[in-house]
């Protein structure tokens, strides 16, 4: 690892002029980072990925920024709010159990006490020609150079959202739950406070792999907000991985759903995991199930729309096929759930 130096912001201004202080988009070489619990950032760190000059702790903003809250309105997290408390939390399990479950199968239970939400969808890719620096040919960790993966080892990389720069995935889980609840993100930088859809925080890689997100300098993700709605409780995360703990997905699917007495859908939220490049909603999938009543042969068909842009790279070919299936079975489960509730 290489000299940095720390700071310690007492207070959200604070943190947001040490921010802004570096100039630039908020990529893997920005020279001012933010730390919170420090289970990404230490570890590419240490492996020489990002270098930053100066790390900023945000820890102490988990007095103002760390709320858990679940109303008539919605849920409200925290950017500072931990995964296993949240998972943990009561409210968030009965009325969005697809975010607890989303929570609950990540990383390892120290990880998930560590880790701030704010961090874990900030997450960065875990292609292994990123994160090994003896590969030189990487667009996302050094623009320009090329993707060794095109041609190397793709067996966990992404099939959708791609381009000829890049075919990383995004890894996490929390941030594909948000994702299919259409919830959206708070944001704090030099310019104020601004709110923009989840789906818009995260960006395809195109021609500039590098810069993974819309954040601009300076700016701290301060909260999310999931709407209430009908399928909230009538939603789950399915997750496929090679071993049952501590293991990135495969494939996964986050599905909400809002079934009349007949089991036709008025409503369908899916988010996609592991796959993509980028935290994944499935809006061709959810179009095609309103109106239909859901049994095996819709299911099927979500997951061919949900994939019908699935681009295979050597290797990885067989998790097109590995995440219609995940779609399809997450879709039917969900419709066999209890919600508590009386179906209309």
């Amino acid at each position: 690892m290489r000299p940095f130096h720390y700071e310690r912001a007492a207070d959200r201004a604070e943190a947001v002029r040490a921010g802004a202080a570096a100039k630039g988009p908020a990529d893997v070489h920005a020279p001012t980072q933010y730390l919170a619990g420090g289970t990404t950032l230490v570890d590419l760190m240490k492996l020489d990925v990002m270098r930053p000059a100066t790390v900023v702790d945000i820890n102490a903003l988990a007095r103002e920024h760390g709320e858990i809250r679940v109303g008539a309105e919605g849920l409200r997290l925290g950017a500072l709010a931990r995964m296993a408390d949240v998972a943990a939390d009561p409210a968030v399990r009965r009325e969005y159990p697809l975010v607890a479950q989303s929570l609950d199968l990540a990383a390892s239970p120290q990880i998930r006490n560590m880790a701030s939400l704010g961090g874990n969808v900030l997450q960065r890719t875990r292609c292994p020609y990123f994160r090994d620096v003896s590969w030189t040919a990487c667009n996302k960790r050094d623009p320009g150079s090329g993707c060794a993966a095109i041609g190397g080892v793709t067996r966990r990389l992404a099939v959708l959202g791609t381009s000829e720069h890049c075919i990383a995935n995004y890894p996490g889980d929390f941030a594909v739950a948000l994702a299919a609840l259409g919830a959206t993100v708070d944001l704090e930088g030099p310019a104020g406070r601004r709110v923009i859809a989840f789906e818009d925080l995260h960006r395809l890689p195109g021609g500039a792999p590098h810069i993974e997100t819309n954040l601009k300098p300076g700016e701290l993700i301060v909260g999310f907000a999931a709407p209430a709605g009908p399928w909230t409780r009538r939603s789950l995360y399915l997750k496929v991985r090679d071993r049952q703990s501590y293991e990135f997905a495969l494939a996964s699917a986050a599905v909400a759903l809002d079934l009349d007495g007949g089991g036709v859908v008025r409503e369908a939220r899916i988010g996609l995991g592991g796959v993509a490049a980028k935290p994944w909603r499935a809006h061709e999938a959810e179009l095609l199930l309103r109106g239909r009543r859901l049994d095996e042969a819709a299911a099927t068909a979500a997951g061919q729309a949900a994939f019908a842009g699935a681009v295979a790279h050597g290797p990885n070919g067989f998790r097109i096929e590995l995440g219609k299936r995940t779609l399809a079975r997450a879709l039917l489960q969900a419709a066999l759930l209890k919600t508590g509730r009386m179906e209309a």
